[in-house]
């Protein structure tokens, strides 16, 4: 009974948490209610004020769901800007974005999660760059290159990719590697 009934707890919580990504990514921390998110995980309203509290620490855990900067920091610090630029290269070209990178460009001009979206900024992809970077100036460094991968979310979420003159993969890769080689570098 126990087993199942933790089953069943983590599968509403799962459901409601997936809701919340997906209705954050497409319409913004503003637009969505908790009444909405219930409706979309089929869940009662007071279950995800149980196991979240309020919208905001639900946006929060949406946001932790990615976990750091996805792969590209994993690599030896010469294969960085190319791992970058092959990242934002994804981005430019995809249809389907990152849904948490979406909900925090959909969200961005909220007040009320200003400091959990820079939090989230910081601690997924600018601190671990910076500490990832050599020599003066590394957090620095770091700020312009999140930029560059800010701006590009942000570009691919208002644009559709056929909309973009995007020459080839391997082009815009290229073009981008040494942008972030520029960025990086000491």
């Amino acid at each position: 009974m126990d087993e199942t009934r933790h089953r069943d707890r983590e599968g509403t919580r799962r459901r409601i948490l997936d809701a919340a990504r997906r209705l954050f990514a497409e319409f913004g921390y503003d637009e969505v209610t908790m009444r909405l998110i219930a409706a979309e995980a089929d869940a009662n309203i007071a279950l995800i004020n149980r196991y979240f509290g309020t919208k905001r620490e639900l946006f929060a855990e949406v946001l932790a769901m990615q976990g750091r900067f996805p792969g590209a920091l994993e690599v030896p610090e010469e294969e960085m800007p190319r791992r970058l630029a092959e990242y934002v290269a994804e981005r430019l070209r995809s249809e389907q974005g990152s849904p948490v990178m979406a909900a925090l460009v959909r969200s961005s001009s909220c007040s009320e999660i200003h400091e959990i979206i820079r939090d989230r900024v910081r601690s997924a992809i600018l601190e671990p760059l910076a500490a990832r970077l050599p020599g003066p100036e590394a957090s620095f460094r770091a700020t312009v290159a999140t930029a560059l991968i800010a701006g590009a979310a942000t570009l691919s979420r208002l644009y559709d990719p056929d909309t973009i003159d995007v020459p080839d993969r391997e082009g815009v890769v290229r073009r981008l590697t040494v942008v972030f080689e520029a960025c990086l570098g000491a």
